[in-house]
């Protein structure tokens, strides 16, 4: 079953989606910038233009059109004043609409503009982790507004003037907001301070509680840096920066999409995989950094796993967070209660008991980023990267996972697995020959701005993935 706490029943959204396609395409149309970059970008790196796009800016004509799609207006004001529409049940980019007589740059609207004749919005932006590596890939001398460490950054790509489709390519550090804030010199040693502390916060440690200990300081001294969003996302910067290092197709995939300039600017989630043990550790140093709790997934007496997923909705991020779970254990809360130890390991717990969580010594199971799924699947296995049958194949959304990175097993973890019986003598032998799949790069197409999760999918790439089933795969 899955568990609603609030309202997390996530709709197809495809009317809002084609009205906001419409727009982009027609901006690609117009703008031989964009234009460009959208053929680089499937040819490239496998993606579609549409899932870089941070925002885009309609005149008031169309305002009609995005309530009738279901987009509301937040509560806070837009750049200059103006207005932002978004979905808060799909997703989708938001939408600015500036004040009447107004670009996006402050120049007066033309005629035809005003009239809305053309669904070509007056500007567009797209977002990225970095826009000095950027306009570096792309050969583009242009001015950056907002210095290293500002909450958001922005240089325009093309256009400007009183004419429509101006470009924009946009860097945001733990900030939603509009506004571009030259950062103080505190501002920036406060951010050099804590990306370094995340990139030397040690994971492997002689107890897990140790492990914990350091985390939780670290989380501490980030603090007296930089704001809890600034921290969010300097942390998940480095722990895709951890995860990448030991999986060679997220290796090849981020080149290629460094090719452009691009970096992991289109992630849709990060898997992590906890033990039973510290499943409430993670939850509360999550909560720390900003996350609220969406769906909790509970997959059924005979699955072995349950998920909770969380947002920290500021720095755009999401968080799919697996756990053994028993078939006594269907109506607990087990985000907030620890859970005893189980007599016996599921798919999680192995992996766990293997490698060590994903909070401590693993880093991230796999990174799940929005692709062109066909397009990716064909490029990847050019590059000798294969990729594992769908595991979830629908209109609305297809994801596989490219074929899991063996990691070595220490043997101080095999020997402690049997030890309490965890695993037979012929498993651990195995382990410590051949190694155990260790992580993944998922490849995930979205559509209709679909939020959510196919629960029924993810049981079957979980019970996939076990690696007392992946032994002989090697």
């Amino acid at each position: 079953m899955t568990e609603s706490i609030g309202s997390f029943d996530w709709p197809l959204c495809f009317e809002a989606e084609r009205l906001l396609r419409g727009h982009v395409d027609a901006f690609v149309g117009a703008n031989k910038e964009a234009c460009r970059l959208a053929v680089a970008m499937r040819a490239t790196t496998g993606t579609d233009f549409f899932e870089w796009v941070d925002h885009l800016v309609v005149n008031a004509e169309h305002v009609p059109a995005l309530r009738a799609a279901g987009l509301i207006e937040e509560k806070a004001a837009g750049p200059a004043g103006g207005r932002v529409f978004w979905h808060p049940r799909a997703m989708l980019p938001r939408v600015v609409v500036p004040p009447a007589g107004q670009c996006s740059g402050g120049a007066v609207a033309t005629p035809g503009e005003a009239a809305g004749v053309a669904p070509v919005p007056l500007a567009l932006a797209i977002r990225l982790e970095s826009l000095e590596d950027f306009l570096l890939a792309q050969g583009l001398e242009v001015a950056i507004e907002g210095g290293l460490g500002a909450g958001l950054r922005q240089a325009r790509v093309s256009g400007g003037g009183a004419g429509p489709a101006e470009f924009f390519a946009v860097e945001r550090l733990g900030y939603r907001g509009w506004v571009v804030t030259e950062p103080t010199a505190a501002r920036v040693r406060g951010v050099e301070r804590a990306r370094k502390l995340w990139r030397t916060r040690a994971r492997d440690f002689s107890t897990d509680e140790a492990g914990l200990a350091h985390a939780w300081g670290q989380l501490e001294a980030v603090f007296e840096s930089v704001d809890r969003d600034v921290a969010c996302d300097l942390f998940f910067a480095e722990e895709r920066r951890f995860w990448e290092s030991r999986n060679r197709a997220a290796q090849i995939q981020k080149r290629r999409q460094d090719r452009l300039g691009l970096g992991w600017g289109n992630h849709d989630h990060h898997t992590f995989r906890s033990s039973r043990a510290l499943f409430p550790d993670l939850m509360a140093f999550l909560e720390k950094l900003g996350f609220v709790k969406r769906e909790r997934f509970y997959a059924g007496a005979e699955a072995g796993w349950g998920a909770q997923i969380l947002e920290q909705a500021e720095a755009g991020i999401v968080v799919f967070a697996d756990v053994d779970l028993m078939p006594d254990e269907t109506t607990i809360d087990f985000s907030a209660q620890r859970l005893a130890e189980a007599p016996r390991l599921g798919t999680v717990g192995l992996w766990c008991g293997l490698h060590g969580d994903s909070f401590l010594q693993a880093g991230m199971h796999h990174l799940e980023a929005r692709f062109d799924f066909g397009a990716l699947r064909e490029q990847l296995s050019a590059e000798g990267v294969n990729t594992m049958r769908p595991f979830s194949d629908f209109d609305f959304l297809r994801q596989a996972f490219t074929e899991g990175e063996r990691w070595a097993v220490e043997a101080s973890r095999v020997a402690r697995l049997c030890e309490r019986a965890l695993v037979t003598a012929e498993q651990a032998n195995g382990f410590l020959r051949g190694g155990a799949i260790g992580s993944h790069l998922e490849n995930l197409q979205r559509k209709g701005g679909f939020k959510g999760f196919n629960q029924k999918s993810v049981s079957a790439i979980i019970a996939a993935t076990d690696p007392r089933m992946m032994q002989g795969a090697h």
